[in-house]
């Protein structure tokens, strides 16, 4: 069993306009502190990330937001955090949310949440972390993508080991329990 202390989420920034996304951003959020675990996330106030973090503080969990200097005003950092740190660039966000973090969960975003996911992705493939993945698969939201990736499997290029890495649940307490048994 894995012990997550601290997971980092990759979401979006804005709410889109499904809004049991932002339903289970606040399940996530909740969750995070009822079970001691440490939010490690962007650091904006808005969107999905707004949620995330909000509800975990509501109930008096930990959140620590890393954003890069230039992303400050862009993304409206939360002051209210249990820690902030800033980074000069998003290389050295992604270097401090990896090393901050026991595991990584994606929620519903946009090319900034797909980036930041591929990138841990690829750092699992190469052994540069064996740290648990996971996508939290909200009213479908990356049904297609989840397609894609096994037509990269059918395509010789990825392989099934590599797709294995991306665990994927639609709630919150499933994808958990599947991180904790890896």
């Amino acid at each position: 069993m894995n012990t997550l202390n601290s997971i980092c989420v990759f979401c979006g920034s804005s709410n889109g306009n499904d809004e049991n996304i932002g339903n289970i951003a606040s399940e996530l959020g909740s969750y995070f502190a009822q079970n001691n675990i440490t939010l490690v996330y962007g650091a904006a106030k808005i969107g999905v990330m707004g949620e995330v973090a909000q509800n975990s503080l509501d109930n008096k969990g930990k959140v620590i937001g890393v954003i890069p200097e230039f992303l400050k005003l862009k993304e409206v950092v939360h002051l209210g955090l249990s820690g902030l740190i800033t980074t000069k660039d998003m290389h050295e966000r992604k270097m401090k949310m990896q090393e901050l973090s026991d595991g990584f969960i994606a929620l519903p975003g946009g090319f900034g949440t797909l980036e930041e996911l591929f990138e841990i992705l690829t750092w699992s493939q190469l052994r540069l972390h064996h740290k648990p993945i996971g996508l939290l698969n909200v009213n479908g939201f990356y049904d297609e993508l989840l397609a894609l990736l096994i037509k990269m499997v059918d395509k010789g290029f990825l392989k099934m080991e590599h797709y294995e890495l991306l665990l994927v649940d639609t709630s919150v307490e499933g994808l958990l329990h599947k991180m904790k048994r890896i």
